[in-house]
């Protein structure tokens, strides 16, 4: 392991704080020029997800940083012209395309692994380059079909050999219709000058090390290592040398870097009051979020129905710089459903009928209504101040 250098800054715990707030796009005036391919460039990777509740992650956080953005031009802000390519990164995400000569190192390690756990068929990799070069762009389906049965993971010979060549490289996701990717040869779809896997490890790691920084403002290593899910050795090999300044953090209790030009002026301006998706990156690390926050958040939708404590899809909501409850939700015509409201207190109720409020308005829908509070004594507090949200 690395030794550290010494810290030259120390920062309260309420400055890192805002500083994660700002670096993550939720403090300050919104970038609306920029847009949503502004929002993926400020934040590096943007997690994708199957769920969708109000809406799937990738459109709910660009909303939660601009608004109510419509769908549509989500979608075309990614894809079109392309933008940006999907990878793995913190998990399955959406980068932006000059990210990806820094992606090499990942796409070696793929074609180095001697382990896979669906096997590919004989002559079917082969297949499905020539019939993408021939037809692409092209779903796994009008490839020769997504799965042998019905089992989700049972894959074919043809989605096997697809999503093999878009982890080596090959083959990238230019779209999503239907929420199936829509594959095509990487030659084709991108732009000749960063088609390469030149980078050496190291430059790689230096500049997701480097983004990982910027993107959180402050973090430890662990914070730093799990933003594009490097180890914690790779982060230790470069982290000198990535431009990021070691600092330490007020109660953290343990070496932190931040990005230097996140020290040169403090953190000021408006806070964004708004749902978060679970898979937004300013929550999507259990122990950070606990740590800067004093939230305790979890993912419940894998956990079974009565093993859940705040609901299937709770997202936490965000008002003054503080998380300050949860809203599990859902859909019924056009009502927006809370079935299960967490508070942080009375203070609370403005913030969370604001954000409930601007989130229906977004999805199409006229009303709210609130199933349940988890404290009782809160829950007319919250009915009065949506209906007068409302008018």
């Amino acid at each position: 392991m690395t030794t550290a250098p010494r810290p030259t800054t120390e920062l309260s715990a309420d400055e890192a704080r805002r500083m994660a707030l700002r670096a993550q796009g939720l403090l300050g005036a919104p970038d609306r020029r920029s847009g949503v391919r502004g929002v993926l460039r400020h934040l590096g990777a943007v997690q994708l997800d199957t769920i969708s509740v109000l809406a799937r992650s990738h459109e709910l956080i660009p909303y939660a940083r601009l608004g109510a953005v419509g769908r549509r031009t989500v979608e075309d802000a990614y894809w079109k012209d392309t933008h940006a390519f999907e990878y793995w990164s913190h998990a399955a995400c959406i980068l932006p395309i000059e990210e990806w000569p820094h992606f090499a190192f990942r796409r070696r390690a793929y074609r180095d692994r001697p382990h896979w756990n669906h096997q590919l068929p004989d002559g079917a990799y082969d297949q499905v380059i020539k019939q993408l070069r021939a037809e692409g762009p092209l779903t796994a389906t009008e490839l020769g079909g997504a799965k042998r049965t019905s089992e989700w993971w049972d894959w074919s010979g043809a989605k096997v050999a697809v999503e093999r060549a878009l982890m080596y490289g090959e083959v990238v996701c230019v779209e999503r219709r239907g929420w199936k990717r829509v594959y095509d040869l990487a030659e084709r779809a991108v732009p000749a000058e960063l088609l390469h896997d030149e980078l050496d490890d190291a430059e790689c790691l230096r500049r997701l090390v480097r983004l990982a920084g910027q993107s959180l403002g402050v973090g430890t290593r662990a914070d730093i290592a799990d933003y594009h899910r490097l180890k914690a050795e790779q982060v230790d090999a470069v982290i000198a040398d990535s431009g990021l300044v070691p600092v330490t953090v007020e109660g953290w209790g343990r070496p932190a870097w931040a990005d230097p030009a996140a020290l040169l002026t403090p953190p000021r301006g408006r806070h964004r009051t708004t749902l978060l998706s679970p898979f937004d990156s300013l929550v999507w690390e259990r122990a950070r979020t606990e740590r800067i926050f004093g939230f305790t958040h979890r993912l419940e939708a894998y956990v079974p129905k009565p093993k859940r404590v705040h609901g299937y899809f709770a997202m936490p909501v965000l008002a003054g710089g503080r998380l300050v409850g949860r809203v599990d939700p859902a859909r019924a015509g056009r009502t927006l459903v809370a079935k299960q409201v967490t508070l942080d207190g009375v203070r609370a109720v403005p913030a969370v009928a604001q954000a409930l409020v601007e989130a229906a308005s977004w999805v199409d829908c006229t009303d709210v209504r609130v199933e349940r509070v988890d404290a009782p004594e809160l829950r007319e507090a919250l009915v009065r101040e949506l209906a007068g949200a409302l008018g």
